[in-house]
């Protein structure tokens, strides 16, 4: 059941996290709050000492302050900081963590010019045939969940949660 979770609950949590944000601009609040429950339980489990353990919570509260202080200065939503906070708690405070944030960064601004393109030739858009939430081309904003959740896929077989479970499996 362990590696069951460690395995599914956070590329599944990623996946909903972006298809929503790309349906209807919002991530549900309980995607992260799922992320960060069965983070928790499976913690005890999972062969992380009490300071790694420790680490994992700092790179979470280092990544939700940080979050936190974009979403106050209206640069980010409040959605994409729970997520990314709720992301990180799986990474730990190590080199997959940081892969993860720089990919995010990377995927976020490919994306965002996609939106702006996108938006800009909207009437072309339709006129081929594609069809597009109507909330992704009116909305004053970018459907982060999508980066965030490229980027989680991309970096999460690399996460020391991944490698340990791979490794208990043999």
């Amino acid at each position: 059941m362990y590696h069951a979770i460690i395995f599914l609950i956070f590329p599944i949590c990623l996946i909903l996290a972006a298809l929503t944000d790309f349906l209807e601009m919002t991530i549900p609040n309980r995607i992260p709050a799922i992320l960060l429950g069965a983070f928790l339980l499976i913690a005890p489990f999972s062969g992380l000492s009490l300071v790694e353990f420790g680490w994992h919570l700092a790179a979470a509260a280092l990544v939700f302050a940080v979050c936190f202080s974009l979403f106050a200065l209206n640069v980010m939503g409040g959605g994409d900081a729970k997520l990314l906070t709720a992301a990180a708690i799986w990474f730990g405070f190590n080199t997959s963590l940081f892969e993860f944030l720089a990919f995010t960064g990377y995927f976020g601004g490919a994306l965002t010019v996609i939106i702006i393109l996108l938006r800009a030739n909207w009437d072309k858009v339709a006129i081929i045939g594609v069809k597009l939430p109507q909330a992704l081309m009116t909305a004053k904003k970018v459907p982060y969940a999508i980066a965030i959740g490229a980027a989680g896929l991309m970096t999460y077989p690399q996460s020391p949660l991944v490698i340990a479970a791979i490794k208990g499996l043999g």
